[in-house]
């Protein structure tokens, strides 16, 4: 029986960013299945590796992004990157933003409040 949710309010365009994402998190983002309830496996094109009994996977989508799905079943995946993967969402959101911001010239300055908010600062010198 299959558990899997797709994982809503992302949608990934940048699989290095998302793999940045990972690694900030000491994650991995590899290729293989995701592993879910009981033992079962989810076919997908990457797979992020959690340190729990189960996966998220990253599944490309036709038109070239990417959706993310996990088994939510007693909150594994939760646990370790929060409700909603909030976690995952906002460091990848965070990585795709230095990247573009690095790519139209501008100056990046980050601080990680205590609330784990991230306050990006974007400066350009013209």
């Amino acid at each position: 029986m299959s558990h899997q949710t797709t994982i809503q309010d992302i949608q990934v365009t940048d699989l290095d960013a998302l793999a940045e994402a990972c690694r900030d998190l000491g994650l991995q983002l590899t290729r293989g299945k995701a592993r879910g309830y009981y033992g079962a496996t989810v076919e997908c094109d990457h797979v992020i590796r959690l340190k729990g009994p189960y996966d998220v996977a990253v599944h490309r989508q036709a038109d070239g992004t990417y959706s993310l799905s996990a088994d939510l079943w007693q909150g594994h995946v939760e646990r370790e990157l929060g409700p909603g993967l909030q976690k995952l969402k906002q460091r990848y959101a965070y990585r795709k933003l230095l990247k573009e911001a690095k790519k139209k010239g501008f100056t990046v300055r980050t601080r990680t409040e205590q609330d784990g908010t991230i306050r990006v600062t974007l400066s350009a010198w013209r």
